[in-house]
């Protein structure tokens, strides 16, 4: 339609110092804390899973401070690592924002967020030398929804953060996968125990229980709109974009995932036409990226053609990204909910 703007003619640059301006919790997470994150009574875990993390930045401080030797010098200590499993929408996000703002503001050691693909991307632009540099002097590193999806970045980032705790940086992490299962059913995650094992290591799990919250007190998915109904709204709000579903994933397919935050920058609403089913996987991947980075900040989604929640194919979900696509699903659905809120 003409006058609205579309994702399809944006190409979105990410500069290296924007890639570390952006090392802080999502726009959704932003005001995250351990005080208004309210564990479900029902799920003894939550609870305990909070003081975990309140214990986890407390040692994680004292760590970085390291240890007095003679003539008030200190020794840096090795840094921790706490996993944050569980499944979606059991707050593991939040409570990783919320371990992000309890460990205080500090010049001299930084504290980061990032997401798992943020991470690699940061080694890619900077080197992996200058990347442990960089990283070396934090307090903190919180990676979200911890992902090994190829043997490359298994090796990655395992040595990555095998030194910065070694450097005194506690490692905060997120995922729907134990780190001892992490590549399981993606590649052939014998090939490379060692470095899984490592990771294992590195961390204590913290297991969190609980019903999906971004699904509670919600009917299940309506039917879509059609199309004609989606470019009317998108021609009305301003902000909006309107995309052929299509389009939009031959698009994404010319630049990197790390750039789809930048893309949907200043977008108040995504509408999509002509939403089907996917039959490929290269396809779908980059579509569990797109959601991820609409999640992060908040932006719905409408879309015409098939439901949200048919997207992925069973062949998939039964596939090794399963966890993956039931996520995606999960935030597109939270997402189109949205935009009648």
């Amino acid at each position: 339609m003409q006058g609205v703007a579309r994702l399809v003619d944006r190409q979105p640059t990410v500069s290296p110092e924007r890639l570390v301006a952006q090392l802080t919790p999502p726009t959704t997470f932003a005001d995250a804390t351990f005080a208004s994150y309210h564990p479900d009574p029902a799920e003894p875990s939550q609870a305990v899973a909070v003081a975990a993390c309140r214990r986890f930045c407390e040692r994680a401080v004292e760590r970085r401070r390291g240890r007095k030797k003679l003539f008030g010098r200190r020794e840096a200590l090795p840094g921790l690592g706490l996993y944050l499993d569980g499944g979606f929408g059991v707050g593991k996000t939040h409570l990783l924002a919320a371990a992000y703002r309890q460990v205080p503001d500090d010049v001299a050691y930084p504290k980061a967020f990032a997401t798992f693909m943020e991470l690699t991307q940061l080694a890619g632009v900077f080197g992996f030398v200058e990347c442990v540099e960089l990283l070396g002097s934090y307090t903190l590193l919180c990676i979200d929804e911890f992902e090994l999806d190829d043997p490359g970045n298994t090796t990655l980032v395992s040595r990555l953060l095998a030194q910065l705790v070694e450097r005194g940086v506690s490692v905060a992490a997120t995922s729907n996968t134990l780190p001892e299962q992490l590549g399981e059913g993606r590649f052939a995650a014998q090939d490379f125990l060692r470095e899984i094992t490592t990771l294992a290591t590195i961390f204590d799990v913290v297991r969190i229980d609980g019903p999906d919250y971004r699904h509670r007190d919600l009917p299940p998915a309506p039917r879509p709109p059609s199309d004609d109904e989606v470019a009317a709204y998108a021609a009305r709000v301003p902000g909006a974009t309107l995309d052929d579903f299509d389009a939009l994933c031959a698009h994404l397919a010319t630049m990197h995932p790390s750039r789809y935050l930048t893309l949907v920058d200043g977008v108040t609403v995504v509408c999509l036409t002509g939403v089907h089913g996917i039959d490929d996987q290269n396809v779908a991947l980059r579509l569990v990226a797109l959601t991820d980075r609409l999640y992060d900040a908040g932006i719905p989604v409408l879309a015409a053609g098939e439901r949200l929640d048919r997207i992925f194919s069973a062949e998939m979900l039964a596939g090794g990204f399963r966890k993956k696509y039931l996520r995606a699903t999960s935030r597109l659905l939270a997402l189109s909910a949205a935009v009648n809120a």
